[in-house]
């Protein structure tokens, strides 16, 4: 899984690109305090996760000239495509595509330096795989096909320095909301009572910043993560589990705040990438995003400010006195319309406002502190 190439999708959910990381680091070590969890076995089977591919077990054999010729067939199938997927809405282009080619191989496979044999593969040698060579072929086909997301054909994404699973049914992280932790992380450090608290990831997906944050608050910090999704629900607490956070981390699952009610007035930290597309400019999405990630987590409403002003309002009462909130936007004009909104609408609750840049240098979050 190591590799320090970026996974550059375009899959976005924004008019920009954004660069997905393949990279796998160590898992971080376990921190203690009590925490409720819902255990996968008590999950319908419908809605449990789907074991990533790098993760399964390597049951299957083929020869490597076999493989050989399936890494032949892929990247000839990605070579195809041209300029078709970027002209049509700003897909991924054929360098990309074969560079998803190798990072599948580096999946499926059980030793990765059988890799750089295939150039010149020795007839009969046989390869160990994590998923039968049928449903490599098959995986591919769906990728270019389908434009399915790369992500949910392997079962993962890299974010942060984690690997995290996803699958259909939940919002594939994307590089700027890495910016959130980072945010809590220079306040946590300064601020016990920030450090020490009580934090919300609303609308937790996989669970990514629900486990960055606990990965970096102090021992007697916790984080309750929220989800409307069934299917996010399973998958968040599947990746809490694997990186041992069950004691960190809390799953709710319901809308927003509704599962917060016994903690209301009392978090240090409010955190969320919520949906914010218009839902006029859904339709134009790349085919990855809009055909098949979660329209729950993308559909903003007319103007793609629903959910945000909800939250903005909302934070105002869950959070104590010197409580942090940040919210990811669209951009610059959602980011001034919520500064805006807070100024003049809950000044008396609200201060410290500011909308902050993502990698880009666009005007992606919107934070603040309650009075």
């Amino acid at each position: 899984m190591n590799s320090s190439l970026p996974r550059t999708i375009l899959s976005t959910i924004s008019p920009y690109s954004l660069a997905f990381k393949r990279q796998k680091l160590p898992i971080s070590t376990r921190v203690s305090g009590p925490v409720s969890f819902p255990s996968i076995s008590s999950i319908p089977s419908s809605q449990k996760p789907r074991i990533p591919l790098f993760l399964r077990p390597p049951i299957f054999t083929t020869s490597l000239s076999d493989l050989q010729k399936w890494q032949q067939w892929a990247n000839n199938l990605a070579l195809s495509v041209g300029s078709k997927f970027v002209d049509s809405d700003n897909g991924p282009d054929t360098n990309i595509l074969c560079r998803e080619v190798k990072w599948l191989l580096e999946d499926a496979v059980e030793d990765k330096s059988i890799l750089c044999q295939l150039v010149s593969p020795e007839n009969g040698k046989l390869v160990k795989l994590r998923a039968d060579l049928d449903e490599l072929y098959c995986l591919w086909k769906q990728r270019i096909e389908e434009r399915r997301p790369f992500q949910y054909i392997v079962g993962c994404e890299h974010w942060r320095d984690l690997v995290l699973s996803v699958q259909e049914g939940v919002l594939i992280p994307r590089p700027e909301t890495e910016l959130i932790v980072d945010l809590v992380s220079g306040l946590v450090l300064e601020e016990e009572g920030l450090r020490e608290g009580i934090w919300a990831d609303l609308g937790t997906g996989s669970g990514a910043i629900a486990i960055g944050l606990a990965r970096i608050l102090g021992d007697g910090g916790r984080v309750i993560a929220t989800d409307l999704s069934p299917i996010a629900v399973s998958i968040a607490a599947f990746n809490v589990k694997r990186y041992d956070l069950q004691d960190k981390v809390e799953i709710r699952q319901g809308s927003w705040f509704e599962p917060l009610e016994d903690v209301k007035g009392e978090l240090a930290g409010v955190v969320s990438n919520p949906p914010y597309i218009p839902s006029s400019q859904i339709v134009g999405l790349q085919a990855e995003v809009g055909r098949y990630e979660p329209r729950l987590a993308l559909d903003g409403g007319e103007n793609g400010m629903d959910d945000l002003l909800h939250l903005c309002e909302a934070a105002a009462l869950m959070l104590k006195p010197g409580g942090f909130f940040a919210f990811e936007t669209n951009g610059e004009k959602q980011s001034k319309f919520l500064l805006d909104f807070m100024t003049q609408k809950l000044a008396t609750n609200v201060h410290n406002l500011e909308a902050i840049s993502d990698f880009c240098g666009i005007k992606r979050f919107v934070t603040g502190f309650r009075r």
